[in-house]
């Protein structure tokens, strides 16, 4: 059983952690000071323009996507490293294209797809988002109403999306509809390409988030979508669905530990210089015993997350493996995070450490692509056969 990684991926973890320490870190004082006086988490254009060319010209686009798209095809394994050392900053910045979407729509989209939606996105020239939760329906599918009819060649879609990240700037937006509504979850579900500015595609507000990011809420009222726009086969879109979800989750469980290490690292520097009641922190068993758990809990969770990239990659089903690095890694890294807050005293409450911004994020990502408490009830009912007793 081997437990290294191969010399590439070595050097590509190393060439990302120098991107990151090089460009992304010197931008954090600026990003702090944005998000405290009320302007969000973002960059400012020319500030997103040279980490584009840098990225670029370090070969870091496209990193697994279609090598005859001109992406590089890295495999799941490769991209943990990615984002483990991705996850180290609070600098917004994503690696084009973001993968999930990607992914999904590298396992649906037909030949005249891949030249309108899929090349120009691996090319970074598009922005994409994904439409699935819904008021009253976000982690279970099955209750989804928002409907899509047939009438003649297109579809006519009516319903409301919510939680949508990028929905007002995005170029095209994924669509999960409901085409069968006896068949639902079951062969009922697809998935449709709506690009900006169609008819009948209304954002309805922007949600501000904690940590100041924001999501969106849409409507569809009678929005009419060229029948060519159907991603994948009709009825299908349950499964890509969840490669998109799973791919996602593999990708939080990595910047978890990316963030959980910064946060130890930041405890380990700060410890022995700060001296209360005549001893320094770095005595105080409390202390240790956080600087202790923590270490071990990012080395589970990092070996658990490569466990489970590698099963990936080999074809294998990780449903059970997916619940539960993305439940053990962000709830491991809220504790580690809360910890070095705690450690760092009044100076951890500020808006001028990173930490308040990784524990924010955090928060969201305990939420978002499914809380941690419906992935444990995931693998539980898995153990137990519970599913299949209901069949």
């Amino acid at each position: 059983m081997e437990f290294e990684l191969s010399e590439e991926d070595r050097m590509l973890k190393d060439l990302v952690r120098r991107f990151v320490k090089d460009e992304l870190l010197p931008l954090e004082p600026a990003v702090l000071e944005r998000e405290a006086s009320g302007k969000g988490l973002g960059l400012a254009p020319n500030e997103r323009k040279k980490l584009d060319d840098v990225s670029r010209a370090l070969g870091l686009w496209g990193l697994d996507a279609p090598k005859n798209i001109d992406g590089h095809d890295l495999p799941a394994v490769s991209m943990v490293g990615v984002n483990e050392e991705l996850g180290r900053t609070i600098t917004p910045f994503t690696l084009p294209p973001d993968s999930p979407n990607l992914r999904m729509l590298m396992a649906t989209v037909t030949e005249r797809q891949r030249e309108a939606y899929l090349a120009p996105y691996v090319r970074g020239e598009t922005i994409s988002a994904i439409g699935i939760s819904e008021p009253g329906a976000g982690s279970d599918p099955a209750a989804m109403t928002t409907r899509a009819e047939r009438d003649g060649e297109d579809w006519i879609i009516n319903g409301r999306k919510i939680w949508i990240s990028r929905a007002a700037e995005a170029d095209f937006t994924i669509l999960m509809a409901i085409t069968d509504k006896e068949k639902r979850a079951r062969g009922g579900i697809s998935a449709f390409l709506i690009d900006k500015g169609t008819p009948g595609f209304n954002v309805l507000r922007r949600i501000p988030m904690v940590g100041g990011v924001a999501t969106y809420e849409i409507a569809l009222e009678d929005c009419r979508v060229e029948g060519w726009k159907l991603l994948g086969r009709e009825g299908n879109g349950f499964a890509p669905m969840q490669l998109r979800l799973g791919t996602r989750r593999v990708e939080m469980a990595a910047w978890s530990v990316g963030m959980a290490e910064r946060a130890l690292e930041m405890m380990c520097e700060f410890a022995p210089q700060r001296v209360t009641f005549g001893s320094p922190l770095s005595e105080r068993q409390a202390v240790q015993w956080w600087v202790s758990d923590a270490a071990t809990k990012i080395h589970a969770a990092r070996l658990m997350t490569y466990d489970c990239a590698w099963k990936l990659d080999q074809g294998r089903d990780v449903r059970r493996e997916i619940s539960m690095i993305k439940a053990y890694a962000t709830e491991m890294a809220w504790e580690v995070i809360d910890h070095a807050m705690q450690c760092f005293g009044a100076m951890g409450m500020t808006k001028e450490l990173p930490l308040q911004l990784m524990a924010s994020r955090l928060r969201t990502m305990r939420i978002f692509d499914g809380p941690t408490e419906v992935h444990k009830w995931v693998v539980a009912r898995n153990l137990l056969g519970t599913n299949r007793r209901r069949q």
